[in-house]
């Protein structure tokens, strides 16, 4: 079942990069400082004040080249890779290494699941045979309500087709979980690929052609051109849909109906069977589009049955891919990783069992991680820093010139709601219901699907838990939950570059403090503005400010409009509104939160020739840097709400005056902008 959920995070997904660790560092601290930032990675040819990534990162930039194996290189890659080959690697380690283990017990599921994984030989000889069940479900179809049943079954073990559900809080009543439904089935993530005309998209969609049939082929299906066939019914299916700037509007995508009504919007494909299939029983689902849902469903009823069973064939083989022989594995890398994205070579496949393993069994391995390795005095300081960021963001509501005082009173009420999660959960869901075996990869996948779809459809028309977390432990990134008013900051995060306990504060400032600003101003970007206190979607704005807002908001999705990221490919800036104004506006509350620290002390001492300004915004570069392949760096402008690393680190600096008078930017440089240019929000 897809997730519905609205939810803003610091990074769309992690890369992982190459790292070492320094294992005795995961055991113990000390309490001597360290200088938290290399000189080795300045460029001194570049300027501070017209490149601040070039100058900060340049040198390391050209000391990381990309590896092999990875389309992006940077800080959150490099600590995924420690926290995933080293440390999951160390922990999966030790518990193969045991001797008996209880079945249904966490470490037997961990250790059965991983040798699954890695045994290629059981995987080889299968074949496709794992998916002759649904293979054969899917060539009986004889008519829409039959595809509706077989699509519907699929959806449950996590095959795409042209509708999806999914079950998460109601945005008008944050109490009450509730059943979604939106647009799904485009196998290129978002209909600009088969929009575009440019050469690089162009030859995206003729190497799709040339992978689906590749993947027929090996799957010795007898179809004439089924790469054609696939790719000319997406292309309908992505004229029908809205685009990914457009689902960002949470009143828009707003359509609660019965499910009685909901059922007439696609009255010739059976709605009512594709949610029985999925044993949904529900009296109430918020639409995402209706005019789509009626477009989709004249579309299925003119298309020929035989293209539709193809497709959803296709759906079904895209899916496992990653669990078939190695045929279809390394086809299914070639397209996905090294033509959509730039990545030259897949990674071992030791390394790919431990990511599996993750992604299936993340919440397990995260209660052993978080034990091994998020010292309890760290859940401490990070509180101490998001109540000092709260404190900060007060300040700064009250001394906006462009909101009411009766927006401020409301602004105050939902800050002072704010709640946060640290680390890891307070309690740990039970997964000892899934049956995993040592050689069964593929029925160990599909046990781990259906036990996700169980647990996601118990929970319609129940109360939202709370304390439910939405990202394992280990996860180097954060989130901003709007429905529960919440930021929540894994521990797989709080580490170096982002928290380093043994450096000096304005490296932390620029760092984590900045993280937990973002995630703080998600609840005050363009989207999370439409939240009130409790997490309900209503209005808590004059209308006089509403408009003041918008206004600022989009005057900075022009400035980001303007950036040319590649060569035809300028970042769509009403598309990462929400996470530029989240860079925005947490670079300001730490910086401010970090004067405010230092007010009645000594002024700091410069560390390696840099002032406690000026180390503040190296602190911020360093957890940005990044090299990225051109094919990664299109594909995020075309699907991500996050504008490119360089552009996150040199985007916002002109508009803080603060970065000018730190670095002594004259009134020529590139990094500075006339006062009247300038963006100022929180």
């Amino acid at each position: 079942m897809k997730s519905a959920f609205l939810k803003w995070s610091l990074m769309a997904s992690v890369v992982v990069v190459g790292a070492s660790c320094n294992k005795e560092k995961d055991k113990e601290s000390t309490t001597e400082k360290v200088p938290g930032f290399s000189l080795t990675s300045l460029d001194s040819t570049a300027k501070a004040c017209d490149d601040f990534d070039s100058y900060v990162n340049g040198g390391w930039k050209k000391l990381n080249p990309i590896p092999g194996t990875e389309s992006r290189w940077g800080a959150f890659g490099i600590l995924d890779k420690e926290n995933k080959e080293v440390r999951l690697k160390g922990i999966i380690k030790e518990i193969t290494d045991q001797k008996d283990r209880k079945k249904g017990s966490e470490e037997q599921q961990i250790a059965d699941y991983y040798q699954s994984f890695l045994d290629t030989t059981t995987v080889e000889k299968r074949g496709i045979e794992p998916l002759k069940p649904y293979l054969d479900k899917i060539e009986a179809v004889k008519s829409l309500k039959d595809l509706a049943s077989v699509t519907g079954e699929l959806q449950k073990v996590g095959v795409s087709t042209v509708v999806g559900f999914g079950v998460e809080g109601d945005l008008k009543n944050s109490k009450m979980n509730v059943l979604y439904e939106g647009q799904d089935g485009l196998s290129l993530g978002e209909k600009s690929y088969y929009e575009r005309t440019d050469s690089s998209t162009v030859k995206v969609r003729t190497e799709f052609v040339k992978h689906v049939n590749n993947m027929f082929g090996f799957a010795s299906f007898k179809d004439v051109n089924p790469g054609k066939t696939v790719l000319d019914f997406e292309t309908k299916i992505a004229k029908l849909q809205l685009s990914n700037v457009e689902l960002r509007d949470p009143v828009k995508t707003y359509n609660k109906t019965s499910f009685k009504d909901f059922k007439l919007l696609a009255p010739d494909f059976d709605l009512q069977e594709f949610a029985d299939k999925q044993d949904i029983k529900t009296d109430t689902v918020i639409v995402q589009n209706i005019p789509y849902l009626k477009s989709v469903n004249a579309l299925l009823k003119a298309t020929p049955l035989e293209t539709l069973k193809l497709y959803t064939r296709w759906q079904l083989l895209s899916n496992f891919a990653g669990y078939l022989p190695k045929s279809f594995d390394k086809e299914d890398f070639r397209f996905f990783s090294t033509v959509m994205r730039g990545t030259k070579q897949q990674r071992n496949r030791t390394d790919r069992a431990i990511r599996s393993t993750d992604g299936l069994l993340g919440m397990p391995l995260g209660k052993l991680f978080s034990k091994k390795y998020f010292p309890e005095d760290d859940k401490k300081k990070v509180s101490e820093m998001i109540e000092n960021v709260r404190s900060v963001y007060g300040e700064r509501i009250d001394k906006l010139t462009w909101m009411s005082d009766s927006t401020k009173a409301r602004a105050h009420k939902k800050l002072k709601a704010f709640t946060y999660k640290i680390g890891y959960p307070d309690k740990w869901k039970d997964y000892s219901s899934i049956e995993i075996a040592s050689d069964k990869l593929f029925e160990n996948v599909i046990a781990s699907s259906l036990f996700q779809h169980k647990e996601s459809i118990k929970k319609i028309g129940k109360e939202v838990d709370k304390s439910e977390w939405l990202m394992t432990p280990q996860t180097v990134n954060a989130y901003y939950n709007p429905l529960n008013n919440e930021v929540v900051f894994p521990a797989g995060i709080l580490q170096p570059p982002f928290y380093n306990r043994n450096a000096d504060d304005a490296i932390n400032y620029g760092g984590i403090i900045a993280v937990i600003g973002h995630e703080f101003t998600h609840g005050f970007d363009d989207q999370g503005s439409q939240f009130d206190e409790e997490g309900n979607l209503k209005n808590w704005w004059t209308a006089s400010d509403r408009t003041n807002f918008d206004k600022l908001t989009k005057k900075y999705i022009d400035y980001f409009s303007g950036i040319e990221a590649l060569p035809g490919f300028k970042i769509n800036g009403a598309l990462t509104i929400g996470e530029n104004v989240a860079d925005l506006g947490g670079l300001t509350l730490a910086y401010y939160a970090l004067e405010k620290s230092l007010k009645g002390k000594p002024e700091p001492a410069p560390i390696d020739g840099f002032n406690w300004k000026q180390r503040f915004f190296l602190g911020w570069a360093q957890v940005w840097h990044m090299n990225t392949t051109n094919e990664a760096l299109q594909n995020q402008i075309q699907t991500d709400p996050h504008a490119p690393a360089k552009d996150r680190i040199n985007g916002p600096l002109p508009h803080l005056k603060e970065f000018q008078d730190a670095w002594s930017c004259g009134a020529g440089s590139k990094m500075v902008l006339p006062e009247a240019s300038r963006v100022v929000i929180w």
